[in-house]
């Protein structure tokens, strides 16, 4: 049984999102991090989500599952780690770095790539629903390109000075960590506080990404957001 099945059968319907844009207190959550199942997927709740530490992650045929887990998987910009290889590879100047160039294709290309291997969020509803936060100019992309092919990107949401982390895709060596690299340069002259990555990866946390207790993350987007 899925695990949202599971949930919907341990909560019944005190979870259950109606047409009022809110959310469920977050120290409800479950203990894998179910803050709520429902909804839509409207700029204006998909904007309380993040400003209240919640996202969207679910797969295609299952209702909208919203997220708030703990720990939190988060990457401070100056506490980036860039290996001596990465160094290098940035130093031989490889590859061109954009922002906001192709939207669209990122965000397609990270679904595409996942959906091949082992399946997507990336759903037809979350990807019309990110695109339109693009067009509101929310939702921001870094792309990555080699002989004026793109080859990897990342893409996220902006709120103040908060970047939270979508998706990555990449198809040549080092790519994506090439976009993550020049996206955290250019938060940093920015001043932006802090990378919401969600969940832990190893390869984020090679990068310097780490796990923090969900009350301190919830403490630090509540000091601007």
């Amino acid at each position: 049984m899925p695990l949202w099945q599971k949930f919907i059968l341990r909560n019944m319907n005190n979870f259950f999102l109606t047409n009022d844009i809110s959310f469920p207190p977050i120290e409800n959550a479950t203990k894998e991090g179910i803050v709520a199942i429902g909804g839509d997927l409207s700029p204006e709740r998909l904007l309380l989500a993040y400003r209240s530490g919640i996202f969207p992650w679910y797969s295609e045929g299952e209702p909208i599952i919203w997220w708030s887990p703990d720990p939190r998987f988060v990457l401070f910009p100056d506490e980036i780690v860039i290996s001596k290889s990465m160094k290098k590879v940035i130093k031989k100047n490889i590859y061109t770095i954009t922002f906001n160039k192709t939207f669209k294709n990122v965000i397609s290309m990270c679904r595409e790539l996942r959906k091949d291997k082992e399946g997507t969020w990336i759903t037809n509803d979350i990807l019309n629903a990110y695109n339109k936060l693009h067009e509101l100019g929310y939702a921001h992309s870094v792309e990555t390109w080699y002989n004026e092919k793109l080859v990897g990107g990342l893409y996220g949401i902006i709120l103040d000075k908060f970047f939270f982390g979508e998706s990555m895709f990449s198809i040549m060596d080092n790519a994506s960590k090439t976009a993550l690299v020049e996206l955290v340069k250019k938060l940093i002259k920015e001043k932006f506080i802090l990378i919401d990555c969600q969940l832990y990866s190893k390869h984020l946390e090679s990068m310097g990404a780490r796990n923090i207790p969900r009350d301190d993350f919830l403490k630090i987007i509540s000091i601007l957001l």
